[in-house]
């Protein structure tokens, strides 16, 4: 299993994902599953895979080659990112007809994506690819995305992350969302790797890998842990009703 988030926000996307894969207790590895292309001053893609790694990687190879030999269309010819979303899509889609024509068969190699970025002076933009190869578009009323082992870091994002909130802010809650899947959840973890981009800069940010001996991430984690608990003590008492 895995977990990915990518946030669309006001002031820039951020990032962030896991890297265990397991096939079981006697097969944990680590995969890298947030990939970045794109040409420096002209555009910015970021991808995030979760599901079937044979799946992901296909699919990622195919993206690498189309560059490398010069097929049309690819990642650095698309026009926008929903061209982007449609090419990733497409070969989503594709890849798992080839290895399972059946579609019966198909959920065995099923991944999901999240596609985000910015192209020259156009809208940032943010999309959830299915496996079957179509996608939904982030907005501000949800401007995030989650894929994989989702569930124990869902919370946090409701109840604290806004499209206007500031990026570092916004990073924070990303951190302290898996900070809440690692400890709920042991096919989710370390290191993790982040990426935070900055609305127009067309920068390709070289990102962060973030290990367990991280003096920041085990700082807030462990603040984090504190705060909860001081404020599970700061709420009133039951009234005797509860107790009866």
């Amino acid at each position: 299993m895995t977990y990915c988030c990518a946030l669309r926000l006001k002031q820039g996307l951020i990032f962030i994902s896991d890297t265990r894969t397991n096939a079981g207790v006697d097969h944990i590895s680590v995969f890298r599953k947030l990939y970045t292309f794109g040409v420096e001053g002209e555009r910015f893609i970021a991808i995030q895979a979760a599901g079937n790694l044979a799946t992901t990687q296909a699919v990622i190879g195919h993206l690498k080659n189309q560059l490398a030999l010069g097929q049309e269309p690819n990642l650095h010819s698309v026009k926008t990112l929903f061209e982007a979303a449609e090419l990733v899509g497409s070969l989503v889609k594709k890849v798992i007809h080839n290895v399972a024509p059946d579609p019966e068969d198909q959920s065995t190699y099923y991944c999901t994506l999240l596609v985000g970025g910015q192209i020259g002076e156009q809208e940032m933009q943010l999309y959830n690819i299915y496996p079957q190869g179509n996608f939904i578009c982030a907005t501000k009323d949800t401007p995030f995305f989650q894929i994989g082992e989702s569930k124990y870091g869902k919370p946090i994002l409701d109840r604290a992350l806004s499209y206007d909130m500031p990026l570092d802010e916004a990073l924070r809650c990303s951190l302290i969302s898996f900070d809440s899947t690692l400890r709920s959840n042991v096919s989710v973890g370390l290191p993790l790797d982040c990426l935070v981009y900055n609305l127009n800069s067309l920068h390709i940010p070289l990102g962060k890998r973030i290990y367990e001996e991280d003096p920041y991430f085990s700082g807030i984690s462990k603040q984090w842990s504190e705060t909860l608990r001081k404020g599970l003590h700061e709420l009133p008492t039951p009234t005797l009703d509860y107790l009866e």
